[in-house]
């Protein structure tokens, strides 16, 4: 008779065991798990994979299910080694595990029909079908980032992809490109670049987000590029840029993050790449004077030329202030100091002095160095616009001139 039970036994476990697994690969999830395994035991189950952002109850309508926050906590704190205390209730726990890491528990509470014993079984069972659970969001989660890694280097590469294709492609990744984007590109300090796209994904519903190793900056989290999809409204590109500007805020304990201009033409996402690039490049070299004002209007213009036309910035940078920046670089000198002084003091001689703890005829005598190298005088209004805006090109360009 015994052995007659214990061969029943385990034609009920191998049978619900092929249920668990079926149910898995077919796309039905932790919930349908839990379902075989509470129709099992004939009690309350509950699966938390604090790796997946799981957390499921059976049966449905379960007095137990307002517990599952409960149930959350304490298995996320049994992932990560931390002292937890047991739920009240709980009646059998079975951890969820990989190799030597724990990734998630199913947990019995009180009041299962079936023997602990018994009970025990069912749940390994689930453990185990909540063990290739993982494993196929995992594979799916990897290939997916592949995808989204392949596009964006598409775009950083200006690989010219059709609009309509760079849209299709980017829509079954779920980002909707289709009325424009912002581009950020971030460069990290911290190792977490998972929570970092977390973050973009909760923040921005649709952005389309990837961490990339060994890219330009070298840093030792690498970069984090995304495509911040344009949000409807009265005026789509503020508001679209008013969210952006919000999610760099929240990024910047993580690193140094630089934002595109807002682009309408799907077909111009490449150049807003392009654009948080040569922003996060500035914004890395520079001080806090043009950080502060690096998103606004001339600079933001310099930027978008400089990612579409860099010929023409450099250009007008040669033009302009190159002679005075290579005069200081020879004679270690500070004409370009003297000259954002002077600007920024809106032309007034003393305020210079002050401001660069000088002489006002010292000041003098460097504007008029300036002036001799440039061929534009810093006391003249239409010279005095093309030295500032020269200047930002400077700024702007200068991360990539050579040492």
């Amino acid at each position: 008779m015994a052995a007659s039970t214990a061969a029943t036994l385990v034609e009920r476990l191998r049978g619900l065991h092929l249920r668990m697994v079926d149910a898995v690969l077919a796309g039905d999830g932790l919930e349908r798990v839990a379902e075989l395994a509470a129709e099992a035991v004939g009690g309350s189950v509950a699966i938390v994979v604090p790796r997946l952002g799981a957390a499921v109850m059976a049966p449905q309508g379960s007095p137990a299910a307002d517990r599952l926050p409960e149930l959350r906590r304490y298995v996320a704190d049994c992932v990560a080694d931390r002292p937890a205390h047991p739920p009240r209730g709980l009646a059998v726990e079975i951890p969820i595990a990989s190799g030597d890491e724990t990734v998630g528990c199913v947990l019995l509470l009180e009041g299962a029909g079936a023997a602990i014993g018994e009970a025990s079984e069912y749940l390994h069972l689930a453990a185990v079908a909540s063990l290739t659970e993982v494993a196929v969001e995992e594979a799916r989660d990897e290939v997916e980032q592949n995808l989204r890694g392949s596009f964006l280097e598409d775009l950083r590469a200006s690989a010219g992809l059709p609009p309509d294709e760079l849209v299709r492609r980017a829509a079954r990744l779920g980002c909707d490109l289709t009325h424009g984007a912002v581009a950020l590109c971030a460069e990290l300090c911290s190792d977490r670049p998972r929570h970092v796209v977390a973050t973009i994904a909760e923040d921005v519903p649709g952005a389309l987000a990837q961490h990339m190793e060994g890219t330009a900056g070298g840093s030792p989290g690498g970069r984090v590029y995304a495509l911040l999809p344009a949000i409807a409204g009265a005026d789509t590109a503020q508001t679209t840029l008013a969210a952006a500007a919000r999610l760099a805020t929240r990024l910047q304990r993580h690193g140094i993050v630089g934002l595109s201009s807002f682009y309408a033409d799907p077909a111009e996402l490449g150049r807003a790449v392009q654009e948080a690039e040569l922003v996060l490049d500035v914004l890395t070299v520079s001080g806090e004077p043009i950080a502060e004002d690096i998103n606004q209007g001339t600079y933001r213009l310099l930027f978008r030329v400089l990612a579409s036309h860099p010929e023409e910035v450099r250009s007008f940078y040669e033009d302009t202030v190159a002679p005075v920046v290579r005069y200081d670089d020879q004679y270690r000198t500070d004409l370009v100091g003297t000259l954002e002084a002077y600007l920024a003091a809106n032309c007034h001689m003393s305020a210079t002095a002050a401001a660069i703890h000088a002489h006002r005829h010292t000041v003098a005598y460097r504007l008029e160095r300036v002036r001799d190298l440039t061929g534009l005088d810093p006391m003249q209004s239409e010279d005095r616009e093309r030295l500032g805006l020269g200047l930002k090109a400077y700024r702007i360009i200068a991360p990539r001139l050579p040492r």
